[in-house]
């Protein structure tokens, strides 16, 4: 990442750099976490297991019926 954008005191909109100028960097927009390695998911409502269930206890009214 060598940009960080937000909005000024002005409410403009505005970029910054936040590393020097030849520096290289990657920003990968995805997780490289394998999902084995995953055991939990922190969310709004908690802490779920990994799983469709877990996800489910914490969001019963996203469940088809």
């Amino acid at each position: 990442m060598s940009f960080v954008e937000g909005r000024g005191a002005d409410g403009a909109r505005t970029r910054v750099r936040v590393s020097p100028e030849a520096t290289p960097a990657a920003n990968p927009a995805f997780d490289v976490t394998p999902a084995r390695l995953v055991t939990g998911l922190i969310t709004e409502r908690g802490i779920a297991p990994a799983t469709p269930e877990g996800l489910a206890a914490l969001f019963p009214e996203r469940v088809a019926a």
